[in-house]
């Protein structure tokens, strides 16, 4: 099977951590919930990469990527969720995602791949978690529902030496369509807290979840 990420890209992520490169034209957003967003506009689309720094309170490391990594609880907590499974194509293993887009606007879906990797970088224990769009011939696209063809994320996570999880977070998606700019970027604003929000509850609330879902 093809190597989906590079080493380099998993210890790219990492670093940020400790050094966040903002150099080249990133500028600063908005701050929120003990998190920095930066913004580095991309001319070509006319809309923005996003990169997030911080921390998640009363959160441990290792239960905020579990809770990142469980695609079948995510179904349960996040409210945007059409439909989320992973599958195989032809050996190729890609994750399938319809997101819920407030009317008149259509649905947006994703096709992609996602590695998670535990590090261990000089005694510290890091999780990075890598996704980028997959174009897989093997599932269509559907009627009425948008394509998502230009996405990647980079999720590292690490404890913060109590109970809380440091975060760092790089993402681009190009929802496509006629969704006007401002609108995008506007969702980008409003979007990160509210799923801040959600992810600190769906955290407090996982063991119950696990305990009744065996």
């Amino acid at each position: 099977m093809a190597l989906l990420f590079s080493d380099e890209e998993f210890q790219q992520a990492w670093t940020e951590l400790d050094e966040p490169q903002l150099d080249g034209g990133w500028e600063f957003f908005t701050e929120t919930m003990n998190v920095k967003i930066y913004r580095l506009y991309n001319k070509e689309t006319g809309l923005y990469e996003y990169k997030v720094f911080g921390t998640l309170a009363s959160c441990s490391a290792d239960l905020c990527a579990d809770v990142y990594m469980d695609l079948n609880y995510r179904k349960k907590w996040d409210s945007y969720v059409k439909e989320l499974n992973e599958k195989d194509y032809d050996g190729q293993k890609a994750i399938y995602w319809e997101v819920k887009y407030p009317m008149p606007m259509s649905n947006r879906d994703y096709v992609y791949v996602r590695e998670r990797r535990d590090l261990d970088v000089g005694g510290r224990k890091i999780c990075v978690v890598l996704a980028k769009s997959s174009s897989v011939s093997q599932c269509p696209e559907k009627k009425g529902v948008i394509r998502v063809k230009d996405y990647k994320q980079s999720l590292a996570i690490e404890s913060d030496g109590s109970d809380s999880t440091k975060v760092f977070m790089n993402y681009f998606d190009n929802p496509g369509g006629m969704i006007p700019t401002w609108l995008v970027n506007w969702a980008a604003k409003t979007g990160v807290p509210a799923f801040l929000t959600d992810m600190k509850k769906a955290c407090s609330n996982y063991s119950s979840y696990c305990k009744n879902s065996k």
